[in-house]
């Protein structure tokens, strides 16, 4: 069986810039940083860097299933997890590097050395769907870039990388929680997404998008990053040139309900996402 490998390497390229990113920001940081609050409540930077540690090894537990055949659960418990995170919070800026370092260069090294067919296999983490061992590397990818915002030291969600905006953006709506939604169409990726819920249409750059989507938008920050509300009127086909609404958009429903979008193809695609803009 033959496996394209332009979709992998453009992710583990991608995973190799996002994580050295992280470690520079994490190599400037005092132990009185680490102890400081994060932009997640009730986490300090230590919280942020110990859960981006041990979330490399959890996925490096899936991409050792998808290469044994063998049943290797991402994480024990959601409680064991939690508590990894808590007993790592207070070590020192110094430990906190080198276990981000450590942590990044097992992960890397072992998905270097996976056979092409591994990357087909099907894993799943703490919650569903199942998918294919290669999407392992967007999620790790996700967690780098979007907790490294998180520190709330200089690296925003303005500074990420146009790809990973693309990608998590597509994601967050092929898996949207439409009955939780308060939105009923987001205009992004260059059409509009229709049937989300019930509620007026959201359009914007796909960059304040995603941020909105995700809950890291501070307050005035979609207004100032381009967000536009407006009333969709009703029907599968909401006009996306509705009257404008004053003020922020709703909020978005909560982000990561599930940890894959369903129906991912088993061979890693030559290009994630493929899409064609619709106007």
């Amino acid at each position: 069986m033959m496996f394209s490998m332009t979709a992998l390497d453009d992710l583990q390229a991608e995973l190799s810039a996002a994580t050295n990113r992280l470690l520079a920001t994490a190599a400037t940081l005092s132990d009185r940083d680490i102890a400081a609050p994060s932009l997640l409540p009730g986490w300090t930077l230590g919280h942020v860097l110990v859960h981006v540690a041990r979330n490399g090894d959890s996925l490096l537990n899936l991409l050792t299933w998808a290469k044994t055949g063998v049943y290797t659960p991402q994480y024990p418990t959601a409680e064991a997890r939690d508590a990894e995170i808590a007993e790592g919070a207070g070590r020192s800026a110094k430990e906190q590097h080198a276990d981000l370092a450590d942590g990044a260069a097992r992960f890397d090294d072992y998905a270097l050395r996976m056979p092409p067919e591994a990357w087909a296999a099907t894993v799943s983490g703490l919650r569903p769907p199942e998918h294919p061992a290669w999407y392992v590397l967007a999620r790790r990818i996700r967690e780098v870039e979007i907790h490294h915002s998180d520190l709330g030291v200089g690296y925003t969600w303005a500074d990420w990388p146009e790809g990973f905006v693309r990608r998590e953006l597509h994601d967050a709506l092929v898996t949207w929680p439409h009955e939780r939604s308060r939105v009923g169409a987001v205009r992004a990726l260059g059409r509009v997404w229709t049937g989300l819920g019930e509620g007026p249409l959201v359009d914007g750059p796909d960059r304040t998008l995603l941020a909105w989507v995700c809950g890291r938008l501070g307050a005035g920050e979609g207004e100032a990053g381009g967000l536009v509300v407006r009333d969709a009127g009703s029907g599968d086909h909401p006009s996306e040139e509705g009257p404008r609404l004053a003020g922020e958009p709703p909020a978005a429903p909560p982000w990561l309900t599930i940890s894959a979008p369903r129906g991912l193809p088993a061979t890693p695609p030559e290009e994630y996402p493929c899409l064609t803009p619709v106007t």
